[in-house]
């Protein structure tokens, strides 16, 4: 490490700030969006993991390869979700109405 820790104003409102981005999560999970719910409740959600990982987990101070490493980390996260994303919103495509988009298919009397 560098020597530079965070103080302990800083915890207190990191702190401060999780709990209010806790609050506006649970409240927008009360108001029907539809899917505009998980559009506002991602960033949220990634706000609330990049206090964590710069402050508590003091990536904020340490080497650059520290850095390097934790946003490889949230690069190859991403590129996962993108690929499970677009498996998910083209499951339908290519049914030909009679199967249901999913996993499996259900086995029919004519099988």
């Amino acid at each position: 490490m560098t020597g530079h820790e965070p103080s302990l104003r800083a915890y207190f409102l990191v702190y401060a700030a999780l709990m209010l981005l806790l609050a506006a999560t649970v409240a927008i999970s009360f108001v029907h969006l539809g899917p505009l719910n998980v559009a506002i409740m991602l960033p949220i959600a990634f706000t609330k993991a990049v206090l964590v990982a710069l402050i508590f987990m003091h990536v904020r101070y340490s080497s650059p390869l520290v850095g390097a490493a934790a946003g490889g980390t949230l690069l190859w996260l991403a590129i996962l979700f993108g690929i499970t994303m677009s498996d998910y919103t083209t499951r339908g495509w290519f049914s030909d109405g009679k199967q249901k988009p999913g996993l499996y298919v259900e086995a029919t009397a004519e099988d």
